[in-house]
């Protein structure tokens, strides 16, 4: 039973109530004085509060993904394994390579995340398991496979890539369930306004709980050397992607979006566009869970801010899409960033800068959802048509 499933909710929800309905049953009987009677009240207080205590951990973990498997409570991280090649182009990677299947995830919760259908007809969606070299460490995602991956016309041919990343502490599931994102991907594709691509859907929390906002941390998790080098590796290894960074994208939502920007512009050499939906410019102080995350190190701080690398150091070869409402509480902080970063555009053409700013909208879902769809296709826009092709056998 996964940690995530609602099944485990609903089961400790009846031994929280059994628990609760025993103890009004059987606290008369054991109103003495005497050393068992005490053991059997105290008994009874432990489990019920333990029952209850439990559902209410889960129900906010559930709600904020802190940890999406056991894998990630009990033993967070992982052990890197070799990577190999899949066999065959159009299959589901296989057990104990690089890129694992898994139940992880919680993709049985949501209903309608493609229409009904062959895969060659909707595509389909597989729930993974990635683990990292070079990191050293290992999470699950999403991989969604448009319905050209399974057609034979396509058989010999690479797809373009969008990774996206959810905010922070929320699961891959989010991207699905809250952002609706390979269902807007989906219809997008089917009309035309999209070109079939391969979206990897992931989470920036890679060693929950820490905030690591996609950066190597000192003596710490080594995010950013996941995502930049470990993510787009053990892709390539499993299924028929483009090895050419203008075919490679990365976009999300707050501290996803944050995480997009600076892989980009960090990393334009694997990704060469990147939307940020409602991002931070700089790296906050991790205040929840440990506090600097570069321990003192300044130039390490400079390096990660987006706002000191537009002023100090060369144009990044990169396509960047800000995406924002004029109701943000750190809108002014987007307006600054983007006045500058079209200032150095202006005067470095392989760095472009675009933007779409709605009117209204807060930090949420319901915002999130309703610029998604512009910024798909502003993406698939910008993203490269593959120049490589499988070799023939």
């Amino acid at each position: 039973m996964e940690l995530t499933s609602r099944t485990l909710v609903y089961v400790l929800t009846s031994v929280a109530a059994a628990a609760l309905l025993g103890t009004l049953w059987l606290w008369p009987r054991l109103s003495r004085q005497r050393p068992l009677p005490v053991l059997g009240r105290i008994g009874l207080l432990t489990v019920t509060q333990v029952s209850v205590l439990a559902v209410l951990l889960l129900s906010v973990n559930n709600a904020y993904g802190f940890y999406s498997s056991w894998n990630d409570l009990l033993r967070p991280g992982g052990a890197p394994l070799a990577l190999v090649a899949a066999k065959s182009p159009g299959a589901a990677p296989e057990s104990g390579k690089l890129v694992q299947p898994t139940d992880e995830g919680g993709l049985e919760t949501v209903r309608d995340v493609l229409p009904e259908g062959t895969p060659e007809e909707v595509g389909r969606v597989d729930s993974v398991r990635i683990t990292g070299p070079e990191s050293g460490l290992s999470d699950q995602v999403f991989v969604y496979l448009p319905p050209e991956y399974f057609n034979p016309r396509y058989a010999r041919e690479r797809f373009p890539v969008l990774l996206a990343l959810a905010g922070y502490p929320g699961p891959s599931l989010h991207l699905v369930e809250g952002l609706r994102l390979p269902q807007t991907a989906s219809a997008l594709q089917h009309d035309g306004q999209m070109a079939p691509t391969v979206i990897v859907m992931a989470r920036p929390t890679v060693a929950p709980p820490r905030n690591t906002e996609c950066v190597n941390v000192p003596g710490g998790p080594q995010a950013e050397t996941w995502f930049a080098r470990d993510v787009p590796a053990a892709l390539r290894s499993a299924y028929r992607v483009s090895r050419s960074a203008g075919s490679w994208g990365v976009f999300g939502y707050s501290t996803g979006g944050s995480c997009a920007l600076r892989l980009a512009m960090r990393h334009p050499d694997t990704y060469r566009n990147a939307a940020g939906m409602h991002a931070d410019y700089t790296v906050p102080e991790d205040r929840w869970t440990d506090g600097d995350l570069f321990r003192g190190d300044k130039d390490a701080a400079r390096q990660s801010d987006l706002n000191w690398r537009l002023k100090n150091l060369p144009a990044p070869r990169a396509d960047l899409l800000l995406v924002s409402t004029r109701a943000e509480a750190d809108f002014a902080a987007t307006e600054q960033f983007l006045a500058e970063a079209r200032q150095v555009a202006a005067a470095h053409p392989e760095l472009q800068v675009d933007s779409i700013f709605l009117p209204d909208g807060g930090h949420s879902f319901e915002t999130w959802r309703r610029e998604l769809p512009a910024t798909l296709e502003w993406l698939s826009d910008h993203l490269d048509p593959p120049p490589d092709r499988e070799p023939r056998p």
